[in-house]
């Protein structure tokens, strides 16, 4: 495949032969919260990407400590290799590797083709609720390279204007020309208006894949992104709706691709169209 980074992808018959190793802990972080408790991959335990990453008060994340807390729960240290996988194509597995990232986690790994792949191909589900011994861990910093906030994104567009920088709007054509607010089959809300980030480019994360969910090859996906002017030398920022999708783009472009500047817009689209005084634009690519 010829991946930048191959380490941080495995494979669904590597997990089967791994998964009871002593100093890895696997994950499984899906839309759909319920799916783990009908059947998950032996020894994986539960990620809630809303309960367990998010503030319960402030649109934010958790803090350093929490988050130290929530690894030492899951009997994870500081040392210990996390394999993530889940739904959708392994969207909501991008968000936790990329927030664990965020915090300075270093030995991590996605699930190639994530849940889907599994149970395709038959491999063994379990409904037991393991527990491992208490973690020891300590976050060392936060890595901001990793994030992009708003005001960030505004001061962005002219480095686009002078094209040194990129924004990749990962979303559904319909939400990019500004037709929907969310993917035509959920509902429509959460957001008052429609359209993208003036200069943004539409490469919606569903190119980066192949019918089984895995990622294409690193030729493939390089095509993709250079056709659309989104290349190696210069600064990236994704996004999406609430960054879960731009999450899986984000780790295509830094970790296959090995783009050095890449960022993950996580306030996206719910933040943008429903801010005073940001510009949207309706329609195709400019």
């Amino acid at each position: 495949m010829s991946y930048a980074n191959p380490d941080v992808l495995v494979s669904t018959d590597w997990v089967l032969e791994h998964h009871n190793d002593p100093n890895l802990r696997i994950l499984e972080v899906d839309e759909d919260i319920l799916l783990y408790d009908t059947g998950h991959v032996p020894g994986a335990q539960k990620i809630d990407w809303q309960a367990d990453f998010w503030d319960p008060v402030m649109r934010e994340f958790i803090g350093p400590d929490e988050f130290a807390a929530l690894m030492e729960r899951l009997g994870i240290s500081n040392d210990t290799t996390v394999v993530l996988y889940g739904d959708k194509n392994n969207w909501w597995a991008a968000y936790a590797f990329w927030f664990m990232s965020y915090n300075g986690h270093k030995n991590l790994k996605l699930m190639n083709g994530g849940r889907i792949k599994w149970t395709q191909e038959n491999k063994p589900l379990s409904t037991d609720k393991p527990t491992y011994p208490k973690g020891t861990y300590r976050v060392q910093y936060r890595d901001e390279s990793l994030r992009a906030y708003k005001d960030e994104v505004i001061k962005f567009l002219l480095k686009v204007k002078d094209g040194k920088g990129a924004l990749v709007d990962v979303r559904s054509v319909p939400e990019y020309v500004g037709e929907k607010t969310h993917m035509p089959e959920y509902p429509q809300e959460g957001v008052l208006r429609g359209g993208h980030i003036p200069g943004a480019k539409s490469i919606p994360w569903a190119q980066t894949v192949n019918p089984d969910g895995t990622f294409k090859s690193a030729e493939e996906l390089r095509a993709l992104y250079e056709s659309k002017g989104v290349t190696k030398d210069k600064d990236i920022i994704a996004y999406c709706r609430i960054a879960e999708r731009s999450s899986h783009s984000w780790f295509v472009l830094k970790h296959l691709l090995g783009y050095p500047h890449v960022k993950n817009y996580d306030g996206s689209w719910t933040e943008w169209g429903n801010s005073v005084g940001v510009p949207i634009v309706k329609g195709p690519e400019e």
